[in-house]
Formats: C-alpha cells, sequence, structure tokens
C-alpha cells in the first residue's frame, strides 16, 4: 500500500519522533548530541522553522516543530543526512543511522500544544532514568525552567500561554509539567485514536486539515525524472555522470542532480551515490559547491531554472 503523503501548511505544528535503525544507539557521547544542536540551528536559520520543545534519548529523539512555508519533509531530510553522516565520520562506519522514515503527527497546537510539550520532556521520567524532568540534561525542559539557555530554542509562544511574566510563566510551566509525572504513555500522541493516523486533534480540527490537503500535495520528482532532466541540459549521456575524472560538464552535471535529490525529492544521497559511481561524501560536497554556485554564477543560475521547467513538464507528462 502506498504512503500516505504528508500533510503541510504554514504554521503546521509537528511531534517527530526519530529512532535509531534496529534500536542501535543514536547518541553515544556529549560531542554527538552538541553536534545534533549545531546542526537543528543551521536548520532554523536554512528553513525558518522553529524547534518548540525537544528530548534526545539514546537511540530515539523527540522533537516538537513548527514549520513555516518549507515542508517538513525537506527539513527532516537535511537534518537526518547530515548528522548521519556526521556519526558514521566519528566513527568510521557506514551505514543507515535512523529507522527509516521518521514518524510526524501533525498536532492541534491550540488544543495539545503544551501537553505535547511537557510529554516529550516527561520522557526520561517515563523511562525510568531520571525522577524529575529538570534532572534531564539533553531535553529543552531546563530552558523553560530558566535554568538554562539555548539560543535556537523558541520558548516564549509556549510559557507565554501561562504569564506574560517570563520568570512566572517558568515556575509555572515547570509546575504543569510536574503535576503529569505520573501520566503514561499516550498512544494519541503517536497518530492513534484518530480519524488519520497523521492528524492528533478533535474530529473538526482533523477534518478540517484532511479537507484543506485535499488534493494539494505536490507531486515531488522521482530520482529517474531528476537525472532525466540534468543530461537533458548538459547534453550528456548518464554512463558519462558516472565516468571518473573532473571534466567540468559532467561535474556540474552531478553537482545539480546532487542538490535536486536532496532538495527536491524523497530520494537520497545513497541511491544517487549508486548510480553515479560516487561516494556520499563526494556528492555531499557537490550539494554545497552547487548551492554556492546558484546564488553567485549567472549561468549555473539560468541553467537550474531550465532544470526547473524541464522536471515541472516531467511531473505533468506523467
Amino acid at each position: 500500500m502506498a504512503r500516505k503523503p504528508r500533510l503541510h501548511y504554514p504554521g503546521a505544528l509537528y511531534h517527530v519522533i526519530l529512532r535509531g535503525n534496529a534500536r542501535q544507539d543514536i547518541f553515544i557521547t556529549d560531542e554527538d548530541r552538541y553536534r545534533f544542536y549545531l546542526f537543528l540551528q543551521e536548520g532554523l536559520e536554512r528553513y525558518g522553522h522553529r524547534v518548540l520543545a525537544f528530548c534526545l534519548m539514546t537511540n530515539h529523539l523527540h522533537l516538537a516543530i513548527q514549520v513555516a512555508d518549507v515542508p517538513l519533509s525537506r527539513i527532516m531530510q537535511n537534518l537526518t543526512f547530515r548528522y548521519t553522516r556526521w556519526f558514521n565520520w566519528r566513527l568510521k562506519r557506514n551505514g543507515h543511522l535512523f529507522q527509516g522514515r521518521y514518524k510526524a503527527i501533525l498536532v492541534d497546537a491550540d488544543s495539545y500544544l503544551l501537553e505535547l510539550a511537557a510529554y516529550i520532556h516527561l520522557n526520561p521520567v517515563r523511562a525510568v532514568m531520571i525522577e524529575k524532568a529538570e534532572d534531564y540534561k539533553w531535553s529543552s525542559h531546563k530552558a523553560y525552567c530558566g535554568t538554562e539557555q539555548i539560543t535556537w530554542l523558541n520558548t516564549e509562544y509556549i510559557l507565554s500561554r501561562f504569564s506574560a511574566d517570563h520568570s512566572i510563566a517558568c515556575q509555572l510551566f515547570s509546575k504543569y509539567v510536574c503535576e503529569r509525572r505520573n501520566e503514561g504513555h499516550r498512544e494519541d500522541f503517536y497518530g492513534k485514536a484518530s480519524l488519520d493516523s497523521r492528524v492528533m486533534g478533535e474530529d473538526n480540527f482533523v477534518e478540517n486539515i484532511l479537507t484543506q490537503n485535499e488534493g494539494l500535495q505536490p507531486c515531488k520528482p522521482t530520482l529517474e525524472q531528476v537525472l532525466a532532466a540534468v543530461l537533458k541540459i548538459y547534453n550528456l549521456k548518464e554512463e558519462e555522470l558516472a565516468l571518473n575524472g573532473q571534466k567540468r560538464q559532467p561535474s556540474e552535471a552531478r553537482s545539480m542532480a546532487a542538490w535536486a535529490v536532496l532538495e527536491l525529492t524523497d530520494a537520497t544521497l545513497t541511491e544517487l551515490a549508486i548510480r553515479m559511481n560516487r561516494d556520499v561524501s563526494t556528492l555531499s560536497a557537490a550539494v554545497t559547491r552547487f548551492d554556492k554556485c546558484r546564488h553567485s554564477n549567472s549561468e549555473c543560475a539560468k541553467k537550474l531554472e531550465m532544470f526547473r521547467q524541464e522536471l515541472d513538464l516531467a511531473i505533468l507528462q506523467a
């Protein structure tokens, strides 16, 4: 059965859960967690979304993310790719780090935002790792209590619901979370017991979201469509892209293809690397080069526009 498309609208709030592949640890050292913080911050600056709450466990993590115009899928693809590359490089290993597709539940912020933040912060308490949420180092709870500063975390959106006075709001939030210490696992925060497993909210909220998104999901290009468009723009054959060497045309074409796969599709650089006979790290560096090129080089920008037109035509004809 085909997967249902992600639901998106500017301002949507998601409960995101990422798990390690085969339950493996995704954070081993403090250095790993701080690096993940860095990638989160850089993502915020690039895509304009907000992180409202988080909790990094050992083999999984929880995030409360409110998006702007950029869909969650692009945000998460960038985040998971960059962290996986870092983790594999540090441990001198290869392979997948995360368990397949991340879980993301669109949550009714008006009704459930406060409960979601508390639920995320209490994750280590439910796991019997600590007694109180404020004892855990790797969540946003200390920042909400006013005992830690995380510059990229948005706390005001939630704290303002408790009081206009920041200090009082921190105290009230801490009390709110403490009152829920004994609350167990909630299936509804994982998309269960709902009209649609992608959404958590009252029935009218779920129905409205599904109605608004019906028929509006943008069709993403496939890896095949990306390659076909790139080859046409650069007048190349696919085997030329896989040849060794740094000839300008094939090299630039590979860079565009790698950028497009990462930014526009649900495919992965690993899949492209196999087709191009290249390392993922090489293609990742090519993405960075192309991203700079398209902003600073008019000829590169012109080719990108032609490429986008070819992709749009391919999607329409599919």
